[in-house]
């Protein structure tokens, strides 16, 4: 599958681990071939409800396991994703998001289905999706939700994958973060049904509230919004809760803390629509 050609202009860091994905690929296909893959489906549990436990009052909490990224470098050296999932559940988050990216964030797809196999919360595989395969392979190792991020993909990719995992029984979590994005993602037929607006601008890693809180007033009622990246503090919690949007994505924030349950909780607590 190519890369459109917008995309191959830009050279970003994001579309290098794009390029070294797709690279990859073909070795990943060989040694489970597709077909196993799509009958490995079928013996699955069926995916839980991920847009459901987001839309519930208030501003729901998606907790992240995240063991290193490619700006900070290694960010928890004794990471045990079980053992950080369970907290976060222990700590009321809605649900939880497993990086399984192993070159740049040193995760994998182990990990994720560790923590669904530990946790009863709804589990979103964050990773860099582009081809069918990785649907399939998501959703063996017991994903509900799929991560596929707008900035490097086609509009007809986009679509193609959304509606597999839909197929599936998976939730889609579409991030955007500029206007020109977010209209290419609502003008699709169907339009996502979760819309995540990156609070951080991939080009300069610059965090900016105020581009959420504009792009979360041109998104429909009907759609549920995550905000993504840099919430750091439980008035940033409150921000996202006045910008108006159903959920909040936060990791480094977490996993750094010397007690993820108890900042978790926090933030559990600051996104109530009551104390």
């Amino acid at each position: 599958m190519s890369v459109p050609k917008y995309i191959q202009d830009r050279g970003t860091i994001l579309d290098e681990i794009m390029r070294y994905h797709r690279e990859r690929l073909p070795k990943t296909k060989s040694e489970i071939s597709p077909a196993s893959l799509r009958a490995m489906v079928q013996l699955v549990p069926p995916p839980l409800d991920f847009y459901a436990a987001i839309t519930k009052p208030g501003v729901s909490l998606i907790a992240e396991c995240k063991k290193a990224s490619p700006s900070k470098g290694l960010i928890v050296p004794d990471y045990n994703a079980v053992e950080i999932g369970l907290d976060y559940q222990d700590a009321g988050a809605s649900c939880i998001s497993v990086l399984t990216d192993g070159r740049h964030f040193q995760g994998s797809l182990e990990d994720l289905r560790d923590v669904r196999e530990a946790t009863r919360l709804p589990v979103l595989r964050k990773d860099f999706m582009f081809d069918p395969y990785q649907i399939y392979e998501s959703r063996t190792a017991g994903a509900d939700c799929i991560l596929l991020i707008a900035s490097v993909l086609g509009d007809t990719e986009v679509a193609s994958l959304m509606a597999l995992a839909t197929k599936l029984g998976m939730s889609t979590l579409v991030e955007v973060h500029t206007d020109e994005e977010l209209d290419r993602m609502l003008a699709l037929d169907p339009q996502p049904k979760i819309i995540g607006v990156n609070n951080r601008n991939l080009q300069t890693f610059k965090v900016d509230f105020d581009n959420t809180a504009r792009l979360r007033d041109k998104i429909p009622s009907h759609i549920a919004v995550v905000g993504e990246s840099g919430l750091k503090t439980t008035d940033d919690v409150r921000r996202m809760k006045d910008i108006g949007v159903d959920a909040m994505l936060v990791g480094e924030t977490l996993v750094k803390n010397e007690d993820p349950r108890r900042i978790a909780r926090a933030f559990v607590l600051a996104g109530r629509d009551r104390p």
